[in-house]
């Protein structure tokens, strides 16, 4: 049994955060329609059916088309609100091909030198979207050879001068806008790669986008570069997956043009906010292809838990050097690239989220862009019918309840007693604490305490009188969770559960195994 007493008057103050933290994406091929991951099947969910993939001429078969999303569907759009503001970026591979049609001209067949088309009234539906939950939008442009049709081959801002003023005129502008998606994967898919497009040209034109930025929409905040680098040696890997894994080579780094170290230094324009994406690794559908791969028997483990921390401090001597005290957003975030694993849509994904967003706050300030609000397997919704997974009660909760001023938490705030029968586990390994202002502008702490062991409790001394929300499910990977024994569902009329604490009556609360837990007080 392990046994911890939260001394509050230990607690210090490490910084204040943006209210927006949790935030999300809604890629691009969602808005137009388009091909997007295929849903895995409810075995491949449980964990009772592998997921196969015959090499990398089958990975194609692992995506399927998709039409545009309702934006206005009032399920989604209430769901989202209960969310409450946040960000959101609207971007992915898609969009760095994407062609603004707003006047109706291309009879939906896209342009040379473009892939798809948007629409006025899908982007309209874009706009409403962020109006409604009150938000503030994140774009990235297109950076295809359709916008490179100019005599040196830089880029042309002719179509992203349209976005930006039909947002603005509509009366949601865009309020922070990076210059491509991922440019460290240059693909033909997404660049002008045919013309001998690579760092250099890039460097020249994001530097050339942010200044056409701050010379025509100079509140627009700055954002890049926007690199998506899985892996590596500054984070922890699958000891599990470790021969298959190593078996996949260096077809991941492959995939990259350049890295984030190569091209800082040529970028001139400094941004406003540093950016990355971080996946803790690759899904079931690329693993084959691509290593990267975490089993899900790893998934509430102190390794995979500590990856994101480890991405975000392999970045921050980077945003120190080339953009000193400007905030770090995760642009795009979640638990595997390629649509999320087979477990991402159920509980088992929550104690990543839990821990990603509760060590963040400690280590910078900024944004986290969840992938995806409601697509493929990662979204917090479901995308058929945008009814909520086990991650989107988290964060619903994590809203509520988790105020922007944030408190270190070492064992001497702990007051970390021992622990028994976990083998050779320590209290380090299964048990995350963090601590936050309570979102009520009240006096007290709310904690967040994740008990990633699937077989230690955990006493909790020192909680006289507080609130606890703790959720729990029948199994990991399940995609029904609880709060406080109690289902978390939508009643008929898709109207939200109360999400009632209960009051701890005693100095003492127990933390069943793979419980997590926010304790208001």
């Amino acid at each position: 049994m392990a046994t911890i007493s939260l001394d509050v008057g230990l607690l210090k103050q490490i910084r204040t955060v943006d209210p927006l933290m949790a935030s999300y994406n809604i890629e691009m091929t969602e808005v137009t329609g388009g091909t997007f991951w295929k849903r895995y099947t409810p075995g491949q969910i449980a964990g009772t059916e592998p997921f196969v993939l015959h090499g990398i001429a089958d990975l194609q078969n692992s995506m399927e088309p998709y039409p545009p999303k309702d934006l206005r569907n009032a399920r989604l759009l209430a769901l989202a609100k209960a969310i409450g503001p946040a960000w959101v970026r609207v971007s992915g591979s898609w969009a760095s091909n994407t062609y603004y049609d707003f006047d109706g001209t291309t009879g939906g067949k896209a342009p040379e030198g473009f892939s798809s088309v948007l629409t006025r009234d899908q982007w309209e539906s874009v706009l409403d979207f962020v109006k409604a939950i009150d938000g503030r939008l994140l774009v990235s442009v297109a950076n295809s050879a359709g916008v490179h049709n100019t005599p040196d081959g830089s880029w042309d801002p002719a179509q992203a001068k349209l976005l930006f003023d039909f947002s603005r005129d509509y009366g949601v502008p865009i309020a922070a806008a990076e210059f491509m998606n991922e440019p460290n994967i240059l693909t033909p898919d997404n660049s002008p790669l045919a013309s001998g497009y690579g760092m250099i040209e890039y460097a020249r034109d994001q530097d050339a986008f942010f200044r056409f930025l701050r010379e025509n929409y100079p509140d627009v905040l700055c954002v890049g570069p926007c690199a998506s680098e899985i892996g590596g040696p500054h984070v922890p890997h699958s000891t599990v997956n470790a021969q298959t894994n190593a078996a996949a080579g260096n077809a991941l780094a492959s995939l990259d043009a350049f890295s984030s170290d190569d091209l800082m230094p040529h970028l001139r324009e400094r941004a406003d906010v540093f950016s990355y994406h971080w996946y803790n690794g690759i899904s079931e559908r690329g693993a084959s292809v691509l290593g990267n791969h975490w089993d899900a028997s790893e998934a509430m483990g102190k390794d995979y838990l500590s990856v994101a921390e480890a991405a975000c401090r392999r970045y921050l001597p980077m945003r120190d050097e080339y953009m000193p005290g400007a905030p770090m957003w995760i642009t795009e975030t979640a638990d595997a690239g390629l649509g999320g694993d087979t477990w991402a849509s159920t509980y088992l994904d929550v104690f990543r989220t839990a821990c990603e967003l509760g060590v963040f706050g400690e280590l910078t300030d900024g944004v986290i862009f969840h992938n995806t609000l409601a697509s493929s397997d990662y979204g917090w919704l479901d995308f058929g019918d945008f009814l909520p997974r086990p991650n989107y009660w988290f964060v619903l909760l994590w809203n509520r309840l988790m105020g922007t001023t944030v408190y270190g938490v070492d064992e001497g705030v702990l007051g970390a007693g021992g622990v028994s029968g976990d083998g050779d586990a320590t209290l380090g390994d299964f048990v995350h604490v963090y601590a936050r202002s309570r979102k009520d502008g009240r006096d007290g702490v709310a904690w967040l305490i994740v008990n990633s062991s699937t077989t230690e409790s955990i006493d909790v001394h020192g909680v006289s009188g507080g609130w606890v929300y703790q959720l729990t499910a029948d199994d990991p990977h399940a995609r029904e969770i609880r709060l406080n024994g109690r289902p978390l569902a939508l009643g008929p009329d898709d109207e939200l559960p109360d999400l009632v604490p209960d009051t701890v009556s005693d100095d003492t609360v127990t933390l069943p195994p793979a419980s997590i837990t926010f304790l208001v007080r």
